[in-house]
C-alpha cells in the first residue's frame, strides 16, 4: 500500500466530527469489567458484548473506526457476518491492538516497557488479510520519584517507532500511543513537562526509523493533574496546556491526534476535548479514541439483561459517540 493510501486511511480516521471507539481490552481486562457487573467472561459473552457495541444503529455517524482485540477481529455476528465486514459496510474502519502489554523494565524499578515486536511482521500480514486497516501500540510512562527515566522514555519511543515502521510496511496505519499515566500526586506542570519530553522523543524515534508521519496517527494522553494531586486543574487549564504541549512537540504534517480517556470520567473526557477544539485554529484535527468513557454506562445496562437490554445499551453508546463527535468539533453543550 502506498503512502498516499495510508494517508487516506489516516485522514478518514480523524474525519470531522468522528472518532475511534476502543474495544480492544485483553481477556484479563474485560474479565475485570465483566466481574464488576456480574457477567461470566466466556468467549460467547465477549463476542455478544462486542456485537452489541458494533451493531449500534447509525454508529458510523460519529465513529470512524474501532480498535479490536485479536479474538474480536476473528469473530462474527450471531448471523455469521464477520465483524470486519459489518464494520466496513457501516463506514467504520477496523483496527487491531498488536502490543503484548507493558513488562517491567530491567534495572529500572517501577518503570515498564511494552513488548510485542517478536513475530509482529507475520502477525501484521495476517491482520491485513483479516481486514485490519490500522493498528495500535500503547507505551506506559509512569510519573514518580525520579521517574520517568530517560532510559524508559527512549526504550518505549524506540519500540513505538519499530512497530510503526512494520505497520507501514504491511500497509497498515500505525496509531502510536505514549500514555503518560494519571496515577500519582504530581501537579499539572509536571505532567506537561513529562508529556512534552515523551512526545519529542517519540517523534525523533519515528523520524529515525523512516516512519511516514502522513500515514500515522498519535493517540495522546491529556495534560492533567495527577489523580491524587490536591489541586485539580480546571477544564480550561487542561485544554490550554494540552494544546500548548502538542504545538511544542508534534509536527504539523501529522494527519490527526486522538485522545485516550485514561481513567477520566465520561463527562470530563468530553469536556476537555470540547474545550481544546474551541482554542482557535489548530494544525491537526483533535478527536477521541475512548474505551471506558464510551462503554461504561452501556456495559452496566447490558449486564442486567444480555438479550433484552441490547437496544437500551446501544442508545447509550450512540449518545456517548454523539457527545464526543460534537466535542471533536467544539460544539458539545453540557446538558443541564
Amino acid at each position: 500500500m502506498s503512502i498516499d493510501q495510508l494517508a487516506e486511511i489516516a485522514q478518514a480516521m480523524v474525519a470531522a466530527g468522528k472518532g475511534i471507539i476502543a474495544i480492544d481490552e485483553s481477556n484479563s481486562t474485560i474479565k475485570k469489567r465483566f466481574d464488576g457487573v456480574g457477567i461470566d467472561c466466556t468467549e460467547e459473552n465477549r463476542r455478544a458484548y462486542r456485537e452489541m457495541l458494533l451493531t449500534t444503529p447509525n454508529l458510523g455517524e460519529y465513529i470512524s473506526g474501532a480498535i479490536l482485540f485479536d479474538e474480536t477481529l476473528r469473530q462474527k455476528t450471531k448471523d455469521g457476518v464477520p465483524f470486519t465486514e459489518l464494520m466496513m459496510k457501516n463506514g467504520i474502519i477496523p483496527g487491531i491492538k498488536v502490543d503484548k502489554g507493558p513488562q517491567p523494565l530491567a534495572g529500572f524499578p517501577g518503570e515498564v516497557v511494552t513488548e510485542g515486536l517478536d513475530g509482529l511482521r507475520e502477525r501484521l500480514k495476517e491482520y491485513a488479510q483479516l481486514g485490519a486497516r490500522f493498528a495500535k501500540w500503547r507505551a506506559v510512562i509512569n510519573i514518580g520519584e525520579d521517574m520517568p527515566s530517560g532510559t524508559a522514555i527512549e526504550a518505549n519511543s524506540h519500540m513505538l517507532a519499530r512497530y510503526a515502521a512494520l505497520c507501514q510496511e504491511a500497509g497498515i496505519v500505525p496509531m502510536v500511543e505514549p500514555e503518560v499515566i494519571m496515577d500519582g500526586d504530581h501537579d499539572i506542570d509536571t505532567c506537561y513537562e513529562v508529556t512534552e519530553i515523551v512526545l519529542r522523543s517519540l517523534f525523533a524515534a519515528l523520524y529515525d526509523q523512516n516512519v511516514m508521519l502522513e500515514g500515522t496517527i498519535l493517540k495522546a494522553s491529556m495534560v492533567v493533574s495527577g489523580k491524587d494531586c490536591p489541586e485539580q486543574a480546571s477544564v480550561d487549564e487542561v485544554a490550554e496546556l494540552t494544546v500548548r504541549c502538542l504545538k511544542a512537540a508534534v509536527p504539523a504534517n501529522l494527519p490527526g491526534i486522538v485522545f485516550l480517556s485514561g481513567g477520566q470520567s465520561d463527562e470530563a473526557a468530553t469536556a476537555h476535548l470540547n474545550a481544546m477544539n474551541n482554542l482557535g485554529p489548530l494544525p491537526w484535527p483533535l478527536s477521541f479514541s475512548y474505551g471506558r468513557a464510551m462503554q461504561t454506562a452501556a456495559l452496566k445496562l447490558w449486564s442486567k439483561d444480555l438479550v433484552g437490554n441490547v437496544g437500551v445499551a446501544q442508545q447509550t453508546v450512540f449518545a456517548r459517540a454523539k457527545d464526543n463527535g460534537l466535542a471533536a468539533l467544539g460544539e458539545w453543550v453540557k446538558s443541564a
